[in-house]
Parts: C-alpha cells; structure tokens; sequence
C-alpha cells in the first residue's frame, strides 16, 4: 500500500543544479573521505567504505559547500570541513543500525550484518575521531566549536530517541525535540560552518542554521512518512522498518492521539510490547490512511521547508540561492 502525496512548489524539485555546481568541490571532498578512511587496521576501510560508497546523496556535505559559496569563502578549509560532516553523519548511521539492530542500510546489508555490532560502533568511533582531526586542520575555533558541539546535541538526540522507543505516549513536541537534536542539528551545522569559515557576521550565521535546522526537519519528517508509504527500492531500507522496530514517529504520535481505545491498544501491542503479527503493517497504513497522519506529517514537512526557504529571503539572489531553494522542494517532493 503506497501513499503518494501532492507537492506543490514553484522550484524545480530536483538537487541536480545544486550538484552541478559543486562537482568540482565534491570530487575534492570525496578524494579526501577516501583518504580519511585508510588505515592500517584493514577492517577499518572495509566498514568505513562500506557504508560510504553504497550510494548516499552526501547532501550535508553538499550543503557545507553550498553555503561556503554562498558567503564567497575562496580558501580550501571547506573542503576539509564538508568530510569532517559526512563522517560524523556516517558515524551515527552505523552506531543507529547497531542500536535500532537495523538489517538494511542503503539498499544493503548494514555492516553490522557483515561486521557485527562491536565492529560497527568502533569504526563509527574512528570517523568521529577523523571528523575531529579535520576540523583542527582546519585551524578555525568557530568551526571546531559549531561541530562539537553539534556532535554532542546528536547524542542527546539519539538518547532521547532510546528513552522515547516503543512510548506511544510520546507527544508530538517531545518528538520533534527528538528529530531537531537527532537529525536537524546537523544540517544546522552543515550550513553554518561555511560562512564561519568566511567571518561572516551573527545575521549571516543565524539565518543559514535557521535554513539547515528547518531543512533537516522537513527531511526527517519525509522519511517517517515515506517508512510507511514509500518503496524499498526507494528507501534504501524495507517498507515498514520503523514499525517492525517500534519506533515511534510523527505518524505514529498523530495516528495514537486520533485512535479510538482499540486502535491505541492495537499501538501498544504491536510497538510498546513488541508484539506484531501478520497483517499488522497493512492495519497500521490503515490506521495512518484514516486519521490523515501521512498527509499532516508531510504537510508539517512543508510548512519547515517553507522556513528553510524563507531564512534565505534576503540573501542576494545568484545560481547558488536558487539550487538551496530547489534543494528544499527535492528533500519533500521525496513523497511522491
């Protein structure tokens, strides 16, 4: 059971402007990452690449660049700065799949199927550890401060997450904490170290974290609406995964508050107690169909995106505005 939602934008929604114009950057970026990754202890790369090479759109490291660019920063840090992004953003995947015990990532084994948990959580450890040395490199206190602090907020995020697991009294404000300190800080961070790097002032710097954070909202609450109706192939990961690992997310909050007393129930068998049975799946996309959750959690998407867009309102339009601009009608139309 598929649920396509209507986006309506008047941006292209598609990131392809927005990668033709920093090819030239990635190529550097990813030259690095690859560097970054060798070590003499073989399982290392082998983990680390894994996971890398598997086909991930390397958005916040694009948005790192982007927003370089936007604020003329002409030196190379950037570059340093926008792989020291992707390993902290590949670090929490493989400590995620380890704690949510996830068998798919990106369309394939998760490397803790092929590596084991321990495995998983300790190369996530050494690119936290490269991340962090690149930054140094980097030589600029504002930066190291923004991602370290990012760093610290997503473990927050992620513990707030565990204590949130299979709750399906967890409200909608207790979620969306959950999901800005878990997935948005990071784009916040993404898009604001650039034009740190460039010295621009708070204004500047307020108002590309303000676009980053309400982006990396819009984007997670895009993946929880497509968990339920989206396609494997698409997803990188099976249908219904969040359910089968009674997470809880937005869809799940407004479909529980909606519920009657029986369908609460059938929420707390299948995600508070764990136990699903066949069907299950069919009866949840029902549940979410009937109380409209898919079609409001994708609604609240565009509302952040339309944030995100509006942060960039009085920055000077050039080629770059506009492909941020496109980049949030992409990360929605994701819906359809």
């Amino acid at each position: 059971m598929a649920v396509i939602v209507p986006f309506e934008s008047h941006q292209s929604a598609s990131i392809d402007r927005l990668t033709a114009l920093l090819a030239p950057d990635m190529e550097r970026v990813n030259a690095t990452i690859l560097a970054r990754t060798g070590s003499d202890v073989t399982m290392i790369p082998e983990v680390a690449n894994h996971l890398i090479s598997s086909g991930g759109k390397r958005l916040r490291p694009m948005l790192t660049l982007a927003m370089a660019k936007l604020a003329g920063y002409s030196g190379d840090g950037h570059i340093k700065l926008a792989a020291a992004v992707e390993f902290m953003h590949t670090a929490t995947l493989l400590h995620d799949d380890v704690v949510d015990e996830s068998d798919m990532r990106r369309g394939k084994a998760a490397a803790r199927m092929v590596w084991g948990n321990e495995a998983s959580v300790l190369v996530g450890d050494f690119l936290l550890g490269q991340a962090f040395k690149m930054m140094v490199e980097v030589g600029n206190l504002h930066c190291l401060d923004i991602l370290s602090t990012a760093a610290s907020v997503i473990a927050e995020g992620e513990v707030m997450q565990l204590g949130a697991a299979k709750n399906t009294a967890t409200n909608e404000d207790e979620y969306m904490a959950v999901i800005r300190a878990k997935t948005a800080e990071l784009f916040g961070a993404a898009c604001e170290v650039g034009p740190a790097l460039a010295m621009k002032d708070r204004t500047e710097l307020a108002a590309c974290r303000s676009f980053g954070m309400n982006l990396g909202i819009a984007f997670q609450l895009v993946d929880d609406a497509l968990d339920y109706g989206g396609k494997s192939a698409k997803l990188g990961k099976n249908v219904g995964d969040d359910f089968r690992e009674g997470k809880i997310t937005l869809p799940v909050v407004l479909s529980f508050r909606r519920g009657s007393d029986s369908e609460r129930a059938f929420w707390n068998r299948t995600l508070a107690e764990g136990d699903v049975r066949d069907g299950d799946l069919d009866t949840a996309l029902g549940l979410m169909q009937k109380h409209h959750a898919l079609d409001d959690t994708i609604g609240r998407a565009r509302h952040y995106g339309a944030i995100a867009t509006d942060a960039l309102a009085l920055v000077q339009k050039s080629e770059i505005k506009t492909a941020l601009e496109e980049t949030v009608a992409f990360c929605i139309a994701r819906a359809h």
